[in-house]
């Protein structure tokens, strides 16, 4: 079993989430709700690893927020 982070944001125009990989090229994709991001998301990561192990164009650190006044 592996574990990626993901990103998951709502698409303003369409209302959808969107979810991706970060640094990974490819590894992206959009659903209704969260089990649909979920799912669509763990289908386009298992699809993508049959190619063999991703070369990751950066490495996930951390998500922060920050106040300004």
């Amino acid at each position: 079993m592996r574990t990626f982070p993901v990103v998951v944001e709502r698409d303003p125009q369409t209302s959808l989430l969107v979810g991706h990989v970060p640094g990974w090229p490819g590894a992206h994709t959009q659903g209704a709700d969260n089990r649909e991001l979920e799912d669509n998301l763990r289908e386009v990561i298992e699809m993508l690893l049959e190619d063999g192990e991703p070369r990751l164009e950066s490495e996930f650190v951390d998500l922060r927020s920050i106040q300004v006044a």
